[in-house]
């Protein structure tokens, strides 16, 4: 059970995250900062009820850079990844239900039609370093827990409200991948993987080699 109760935090954190995300775009029309607002409302609240549970991650690249800064099990990483991607897969069944193909390929991060992969993965990796920093500053280290839901709540905000535009600003592999199971829209899908997979890890050695000052060797 101890192993279990993080991972269905987990699985309903990203549940949330998705849903929440589709249905937003869907009844905003698209207006970025009620996009934005929604995604950062729902992250705020999510992760403050289950930091104390699984640390509020649901973000396969957040998980990723925490295991790289040192602060958690592969073995962990492994049961949490496995609760995000199917808490964002059942999130967009739910959806496909609810509403239709279309919405949910709309309501799916994509590239700007002026943007290339590569610098998809660029704005994807920025983005989600800035999310991991965070997470770690305000959530994973414990000098500095006060108002971690808050943070990371508004730098996901933050980020979407420059990011939307150009990728959809999604810094987060289930935000993608539960809707491309869903409805079958897989264009440019590994830009949402190599960019916040790659974003996260270096937020993750970033804050541990910097602000904890624990060396690589030691993990």
């Amino acid at each position: 059970m101890e192993k279990l109760r993080p991972c269905i935090a987990e699985f309903i954190g990203t549940f949330a995250l998705i849903f929440v995300g589709i249905g937003a775009t869907k009844m905003a029309g698209g207006n970025l900062l009620t996009v934005a607002l929604a995604h950062g409302l729902t992250i705020a609240a999510f992760a403050s009820a289950t930091m104390h549970i699984s640390g509020g991650q649901f973000n396969p690249a957040v998980t990723f850079g925490v295991v790289c800064s040192g602060n958690m099990t592969w073995g962990a990483a492994i049961r949490y990844w496995i609760a995000q991607l199917s808490g964002g897969i059942a999130a967009a069944f739910i959806c496909l239900g609810l509403f239709n193909q279309d919405v949910i390929v709309n309501g799916t991060p994509q590239l700007a039609t002026d943007l290339t992969p590569g610098q998809g993965i660029l704005v994807e990796a920025i983005l989600t370093f800035f999310l991991v920093f965070v997470v770690h500053g305000t959530g994973v280290d414990e000098r500095g827990r006060r108002v971690a839901g808050l943070a990371i709540g508004a730098t996901i905000t933050l980020d979407i409200l420059f990011g939307g535009p150009l990728t959809g600003a999604a810094m987060n592999p289930a935000r993608v991948f539960g809707p491309a199971v869903a409805a079958g829209f897989w264009k440019a899908h590994y830009v949402y993987w190599l960019g916040p997979m790659l974003g996260g890890a270096l937020g993750g050695f970033v804050y541990r080699l910097f602000m904890e000052r624990k060396p690589i060797a030691a993990a």
